[in-house]
């Protein structure tokens, strides 16, 4: 039975590195079509519109240089790697600001050569999203690291769900949705990546768009092994790892559930107001950690 298991999970792990990234997104597009009264495209769109752009010649713009060549390659990389890291864990997460910065780093500097002022717009808001993120994500994974466990009482699921609450608002300001950002509205162009890469096409507009799915899979099953690894009742049960991986699995489809009916029922917020939330949500995340810790 163990030998089947072992394999069973190699298989699952590799089906969902494969597909999960493909699913999170469409399944958040596909809730948000519901929300709104639409059947809306097939889940697995994005694979699809993926695979017909890198089958398309990329057009550059007069502007075009080293980084508008190799800045996609970097960021779909570095989304792999991402990837890789979260589902197999062969490093410590404390790898994944470092590897998101360099998606936003290739991201930016695609974004700064083509020269556009919708590109520089939206490269100064990525950048305030950064500075505001970063912080929060690294308690966040300083938290992960430690031994804390959630316990079946009140106070303890009290304190996790405000834990979980404060990484939400993070992951939410990473991929870009409300209420920081709206990609579906142009009201006082709000939005970021979409205006940093108005300049991209093709096959480069594929690999940036593949990184960011691979990137919003990653800190969607990020987020549900942070329930896995501190929660009382898998801690303390002998759980074969083929079952937590497909809890795993199906804790990130359930964040992306949840995510599109955040999307589907919240409207952006103005842009002034963002960092002030992403202060208080790094001031509340670094009290809450340390009471988390003390605890």
């Amino acid at each position: 039975m163990e030998i089947i298991l072992r394999y069973l999970d190699s298989i699952v792990r590799v089906i969902s590195f494969l597909f999960l990234p493909f699913l999170c997104g469409g399944i958040v597009l596909k809730i948000r079509s519901y929300a709104q009264g639409r059947i809306g495209a097939p889940v697995l769109q994005i694979l699809y519109d993926t695979i017909r752009m890198i089958r398309k010649k990329p057009v550059d713009g007069p502007f075009s240089g080293f980084f508008t060549e190799a800045s996609p390659i970097i960021a779909f990389v570095a989304g792999l790697v991402l990837w890789s890291l979260v589902s197999y864990e062969w490093a410590p997460f404390l790898l994944i600001p470092f590897l998101i910065g360099i998606i936003r780093f290739a991201l930016l500097a695609y974004a700064v050569e083509n020269g556009t002022s919708f590109a520089g717009m939206g490269s100064a808001r990525e950048v305030i999203l950064f500075v505001f993120c970063e912080p929060v994500l690294i308690l966040v994974l300083v938290v992960f690291e430690s031994h804390i466990v959630v316990n079946a009482n009140f106070a303890s699921l009290a304190f996790g769900g405000l834990f979980l609450l404060g990484t939400s608002l993070v992951i939410l300001a990473e991929i870009a949705k409300p209420p920081f950002d709206d990609p579906r509205t142009h009201l006082e162009l709000t939005m970021v990546h979409e205006a940093m890469l108005l300049e991209a096409s093709g096959s480069r507009r594929a690999f940036f768009e593949l990184a960011q799915q691979l990137k919003t899979s990653s800190l969607f099953l990020f987020v549900a092994k942070i329930g896995i690894y501190h929660g009382e009742f898998f801690i303390n049960h002998t759980i074969p790892k083929f079952w937590l991986d497909v809890v795993a699995i199906f804790g990130a489809l359930f964040v992306s559930v949840c995510v599109g009916y955040i999307e589907s029922n919240s409207t952006r917020r103005r842009w002034r107001w963002i960092p002030e939330l992403l202060g208080l949500n790094f001031i509340f995340m670094l009290f809450l950690g340390i009471l988390l810790k003390l605890g």
